[in-house]
């Protein structure tokens, strides 16, 4: 009936049997309809097998979602945006269903459209590839960690960036404290029994509400500039410290006059959030409890209870603790604030690690001290008890002026100018842990010092106004050799004098801050007796610190202080240059872009001179080098950035491209090979600086000297190629080449207008190069797919032309020809044997194939015009080419009878049948041959025999005859068949017997016999196995 028959558009292309019929249809639409129909037939094969099967179910699903979506975009009701995104579902689902049913991996372009091979680089083919394996290869990912409850795409996100952050929200302490409080919360790693973020305080009031009411429900903070280290870590603790803010004790008594404003230990509450930073828990809904554990006693370190509950099982917490919702964020602060702003704004505390994140990018200037009190011991001296230590730290210039507002006790509270520890009751050897962060301005560190002072307060207050500084502590932020105080702890000397004495800065500026620095002049650094310096007196007291500097301009390396400040002594700049080199990587990234700024200001400074600019060209190439390393791998986007919106030398291209050339020309002296070889490794970014170096100058003086510009880089160019083709080792070339397959991107340029003359370049350059490179290369190898692309990419742009181009490009050395074919066919018949694309790469791998196949039969011309003449005959490279030719025929990727009638369609109409194109050219080398056949038998009996049982009757047809031919050889030879005989008993036994010698293979035989007539009938008679399918045939 007609209301059956629905009439579509189409266009039909070709004609007869070759006739194809595309509906006028989206092409997504085509595809989803052909994807349907293939997958429909695999759905109805494990339908057979079994109904319950979870593979069944999945296809269903599948196939169940294609059509409604195919539906929803037929009806065209669909805005651009849904569409869009509808579309982008559509390709997903059909790419994964593919990998999971074993089919071929469809490429595509940015849009989701396929791509057309013929109209694609190979290069681009090969990237297209890459990317839709890789992003099939996520979605399988993502489909097993559902299963085990992990959300893989924000693994992904995490993993893709390189800095998060955990945000939190404190909604409630529920503590009775009685009296005001600070609550301090940050992140802990409890392995290493160490704080690892800045604390983010706030003050709590008596009355149980935060002090600064304006905050009410707005408690909130983000740790940030976490990284894949604190991923890795086995465990993260949320800690939350509560200190008292009041009485000694809380149980005295209100009648007497007590001291106020004392900060004394209360509890801890802890949290393992282990599993929200590893993205097992992602709720930001989710108020969570963290029980509250009071300290035992008042004289309790609360270090000493963080880790006990850590340790502990379950807290007696009473209904005491904090209730906080916690969700871990991707990005920066930056992205954070842009992505996530209903979670963060401008009010939310930053609280930032203690250290650097794993990007530093261009203006993000930081100059943080953290100082963290450790440990005393205090000698009681003339009290009956331990003294009640209150230590108060605060930053003073050289002059004994305070510095105001420089010290940060925690995130979401002001600076204030001096921070007073905890005190811990009648205890001689307190452990506070305590750490404040001081950020001082850059241009006053130099002029610095902290200052910690020693007091003992007592529960009265009028006795704890009487009470005087008893001791005093410092140390210099800058050491005399201009770098900044070095990391870890210190152990300072307590000094003892008067108070008034202690305060005065000069009294005590010229002595010894440390013990170290004691012994290093040369006073014993411990010992019961007290000496005195001047007007103080070292006591026996002992009391430590630690510091940890996080500075973008104060560095505590010597050597990158000296090229950081190479002005201030220009007689020592070479040495600076060359210790640049050998300074840790960690510390050069941390300071790069002053660094950067440095080493072009060397540069533009000496314009006139080329004193330094090589020791400046191998310095930059140094950075770059450790920007490539997979250690600082995530430092490209801040080199990025700093030669897109930092850098301003606008001659430095000048002074680059000369000392690049003079490398390249001098490659071959002793030394220089090491340095070229890293600088070729560097080439991409050095030729970024080049580049943005040459715009910024057309900037200023409107394209001046452009004709140089260009001759320079015409001469640099001709230098690299006269290096890889002067090199006969290659040595360096083949490092080149394996170190960053971009560089072959770079020399090879965009193939647009007439090509035929940059074609022959490249081929004479880089074919055999790169050839030799595929051939050193390993199949494990992560380059391997890359330099493979490069050599079908050069080959399939040549044309006839440049194929007997490359035959003159040798000379008159015939063994060179012999060399370059010999290695030429060997490698090729590798990569068939041993693919380097995966098996579902089809477009990829039929790629190659046509490339290789076309090459392959450019080459047997050469052996006919240059190798077959009696004097010329090569016997090996004739045996190579025809073992190369049959392993093409026979490998997997051709052979179409396996294929689903789709795909074996899809080839056919592409590329044809290839075994047929080859098989032909084969059956016409050997009949070339002549009077050198007898010298291929036996030995091509086999590899001849295993073409012929390919079930293509027209190929059959074609390389049959070669047995007859290769019989009545030897028999004009030898007068009898014994070598033929031998061979093709002990193969074709073999091969019939494994089920290849078909009924067609048979009668095709037999006819072919036939032709032969009287004498073809008495060989086919002499040889039992052929006489045997002569007597099966002639009875039917």
């Amino acid at each position: 009936p007609a209301s059956y028959i629905y009439l579509k558009e189409a266009i039909v292309e070709g004609k007869g049997q070759h006739e194809t019929v595309i509906p006028n249809e989206l092409p997504l639409i085509q595809e989803v309809t052909t994807t349907l129909r293939e997958w429909s037939i695999i759905w109805r094969q494990l339908y057979v097998v079994s109904i319950h099967a979870e593979n069944y179910l999945r296809v269903r699903h599948m196939i169940y979602d294609l059509i409604e979506w195919r539906s929803q975009i037929l009806s065209g009701t669909l805005p651009q945006d849904e569409l869009k995104e509808l579309k982008k579902k559509v390709t997903a689902k059909i790419d994964y269903g593919n990998r999971i049913l074993d089919l071929d991996l469809v490429v595509r372009d940015e849009d989701g459209n396929i791509l057309d091979p013929e109209q694609t680089s190979t290069i681009s083919l090969f990237r297209a590839h890459e990317i839709a394996s890789k992003q099939v290869e996520e979605r399988l990912l993502e489909e097993k960690s559902q299963k085990q409850n992990i959300d893989i795409n924000r693994q992904a996100k995490f993993a893709a960036t390189p800095s998060f952050a955990l945000f939190v929200n404190l909604k409630n302490v529920v503590c009775k404290i009685g009296e005001d409080a600070e609550v301090l919360m940050s992140l802990y790693d409890p392995l290493e029994s160490k704080f690892i973020s800045e604390n983010y305080l706030v003050r709590w009031s008596s009355s149980g509400l935060p002090k600064d009411i304006d905050r009410l429900h707005n408690l909130r903070a983000v740790f940030t500039d976490l990284g894949s280290k604190d991923l890795k870590r086995e465990k993260i603790s949320f800690v939350c410290q509560i200190v008292r803010v009041g009485r000694m004790e809380l149980r005295d008594n209100n009648t007497r006059k007590l001291t106020s404003g004392l900060r004394r230990p209360f509890g801890v509450a802890v949290m393992d959030v282990t599993d929200i930073i590893n993205g097992k828990v992602d709720d930001e809904d989710k108020q969570h409890f963290i029980p509250f554990q009071p300290v035992a006693g008042e004289n309790d370190f609360l270090q000493t209870v963080i880790n006990k509950v850590i340790a502990a099982k379950e807290v007696n917490h009473k209904g005491q603790g904090l209730w906080v919702t916690l969700k871990l964020l991707p990005g920066d602060i930056h992205q954070i604030r842009k992505e996530f702003p209903h979670l963060v704004d401008r009010s939310t505390a930053v609280a930032r690690k203690m250290g650097f994140p794993e990007i530093i990018m261009p203006g993000d200037v930081r100059n943080d001290i953290y100082v963290t009190l450790v440990q005393g011991d205090f000698d009681k001296g003339s009290k009956t008890t331990a003294k009640n230590v209150e230590v108060t730290v605060s930053v003073y210039d050289e002059d004994g002026k305070r510095l105001e507002s420089v010290i940060f006790p925690g995130a979401g509270d002001e600076a204030i100018s001096e921070y007073k520890s905890v005190i811990y009751y009648q205890v001689k050897q307190p452990r506070w842990f305590e750490t404040v962060k001081v950020a001082i301005p850059i241009e006053d560190v130099n002029r610095s010092h902290l200052r910690f002072t020693f007091r003992h307060r007592s529960s009265q207050d009028s006795k704890d106004k009487s009470e005087k500084i008893f001791a005093l502590a410092f140390v210099k932020l800058m050491r005399y050799d201009g770098t900044t105080l070095r990391d870890g702890e210190h152990d300072l000397i307590v000094y003892k004098a008067e108070a008034k004495k202690l305060e005065d800065a000069s009294m005590y500026l010229s002595l010894p801050s440390t013990k170290i620095e004691l012994e290093e002049k040369g006073h014993p650094a411990t010992g019961k007796s007290m000496q005195n310096l001047g007007s103080c007196t070292i006591s026996k007291d002992s009391f430590q610190i630690s510091t940890l500097v996080c500075s973008t301009k104060l560095t505590q390396n010597v050597d990158l202080l000296g090229l950081l400040k190479w002005r201030s002594n220009t007689n020592l700049l070479q040495q600076n240059l060359k210790q640049l080199m050998k300074v840790d990587g960690g510390e050069v990234v941390k300071f790069l872009q002053d660094t950067l700024d440095a080493l072009f200001n060397i540069m533009m400074e000496n314009s006139e001179s080329e004193t330094f600019d090589t020791l400046v060209f191998d310095a930059l190439v140094f950075i770059i080098g450790l920007i490539a390393d997979r250690k600082f791998q995530h430092f490209n986007p801040v080199l990025e950035t700093y030669i897109k919106k930092h850098f301003s030398a606008t001659l430095a291209y000048t002074k680059l491209t000369k000392v690049l050339k003079t490398y390249v020309d001098n490659a071959e002296k002793c030394g220089i090979t090491d340095q070229l070889f890293k600088a070729m490794k560097a080439l991409e970014y050095i030729f970024k600086f080049i580049v943005r170096s040459r715009i910024l100058f057309n900037q200023l003086y409107e394209n001046k000297g452009e004709a140089d510009f260009r001759e320079s880089l015409l001469q640099l160019f001709k230098s690299i190629n006269e290096m890889m083709s002067s090199i006969s080792d290659q040595t360096v070339i083949v490092k080149v080449c394996t170190s960053d397959v971009s560089i072959l991107a770079f020399l090879l340029p965009p193939v647009t207008g007439p090509t035929q003359r940059h074609v022959q370049i490249i081929m004479e350059k880089l074919l055999r190069t790169v050839n030799r490179t595929v051939i050193s290369m390993g199949r494990d190898s992560e380059l391997i797919g890359s330099f493979v692309a490069c050599m079908t990419a050069i080959l399939r742009q040549m044309e006839d032309y440049h194929y007997a181009h490359l035959i003159k490009t040798f000379g008159k050395m015939r063994s060179d020809v012999v060399d370059f074919l010999m290695e030429t066919f060997i490698m090729f018949k590798n990569l068939i044997g041993k693919n380097v694309y995966p098996f579902d790469w089809v477009i990829m791998n039929m790629m190659q194939n046509k490339v290789f196949l076309r090459a392959i039969n450019q080459y047997a011309d050469m052996l006919n015009k240059k190798f077959l003449d009696q004097a010329n005959f090569e016997l090996q490279l004739w045996n190579n080419y025809f073992h190369l030719a049959v392993a093409f025929l026979t490998q997997e990727s051709l052979q179409l009878e396996n294929f689903s009638s789709a795909k074996r369609a899809k080839i056919l109409n592409k590329y044809g049948d290839m075994r047929r194109q080859i098989g032909f050219e084969i059956r016409d080398m050997w009949y070339n041959l002549g009077q050198h056949k007898i010298k291929f038998i036996p030995e091509m009996v086999g590899p001849i025999l295993e073409m012929t049982l390919i079930p293509e009757t027209e190929l059959r047809k074609a390389t049959i005859p070669i047995f007859f031919d290769m019989m009545q050889c030897e028999f004009h030879s030898t007068r009898s068949f014994q070598m033929f005989e031998n061979e093709i008993i002990t193969k074709l036994d073999h091969e019939v017997e494994g089920g290849r010698g078909d009924e067609q293979y048979k009668k095709i035989m037999f006819l072919l016999s036939n032709h032969l007539g009287v004498g073809g009938e008495e060989v086919m008679k002499s040889i039992p196995v052929l006489g045997l399918m002569y007597i099966e045939n002639s009875e039917r």
